[in-house]
């Protein structure tokens, strides 16, 4: 049986790229420390055959290696520290290759581009994107009640530490109706200045407002984010939004 703690261990893989019966096998056989492709297996709910297969990708990923002892194939997981050593490889060689990607990036935008994510992974990827903003300085229109529902308040902190490390200013616009808990006011320290609607009517979606961008997460219902790059309509939003700041308080 694999430990207490695996699911908690299979979601922060999931993260990282090793998902499913990928990651159910890597951590079979770091539980085990070294064992039988079918002992491996087992534990962790895949056939022998299936077992073979996940050897071979994890094999390739570098978190496993296969030995020969008594005329069978034996699973020694790699040390952990191998995963962050790996992502940083990945990392070193995706800054190298960026440049190009951008250039091939825009020169094939001929109009508005939508890009839709789904679930709170969807929602991750979307507040990671806004933080690749060029700009200094995002604007939000935030409805907190939603927001703190989904994708939640843990994930929302995450967004805060990251973007207050990158050292970008959040103007945002909250509905006073909507305010469940005295958190995240106007503070200097983590750049972030608010103003609350003049009517008490809710804000039922967040939308962001960067660069030539507009960033939307939708209700807990609907469960989704999207991304609308369009030089137009993230000017039409952003004069829409400093009307709004102007009327708010």
């Amino acid at each position: 049986m694999l430990s207490e703690n695996f699911d908690k261990y299979e979601v922060g893989l999931a993260r990282i790229g090793i998902s499913g019966k990928r990651a159910r096998f890597y951590l079979a056989a770091l539980e085990l420390g070294e064992a039988s492709v079918q002992d491996v297996a087992r534990l962790c709910g895949v056939t022998r055959t299936t077992g073979y297969a996940l050897l071979e990708k994890l094999r390739d990923e570098g978190v496993v290696t296969q030995i020969q002892k008594a005329g069978r194939t034996h699973v020694v997981a790699e040390d952990p520290d191998v995963l962050l050593r790996n992502l940083d490889d990945r990392r070193a060689a995706l800054a190298d290759l960026l440049p190009e990607l951008r250039s091939v990036y825009a020169g094939g935008m001929k109009g508005p581009r939508f890009r839709l994510y789904e679930g709170v992974e969807g929602i991750r990827t979307v507040l990671n994107t806004i933080l690749l903003a060029k700009t200094d300085t995002l604007r939000g229109m935030l409805s907190m009640k939603e927001l703190l529902c989904f994708p939640g308040e843990e994930e929302l902190s995450r967004f805060v530490e990251k973007r207050v490390a990158g050292k970008k200013k959040l103007r945002v616009i909250r509905a006073a109706s909507e305010e469940v808990d005295d958190i995240w006011a106007s503070s200097e320290e983590e750049r972030r200045e608010v103003r609350y609607t003049p009517t008490p009517a809710p804000l039922t979606m967040t939308t962001f407002i960067y660069d030539n961008q507009v960033a939307v997460i939708s209700s807990e219902k609907e469960n989704y984010g999207l991304i609308i790059e369009s030089d137009g309509y993230a000017n039409v939003q952003g004069t829409l939004f400093e009307a709004l700041w102007m009327a708010s308080e």
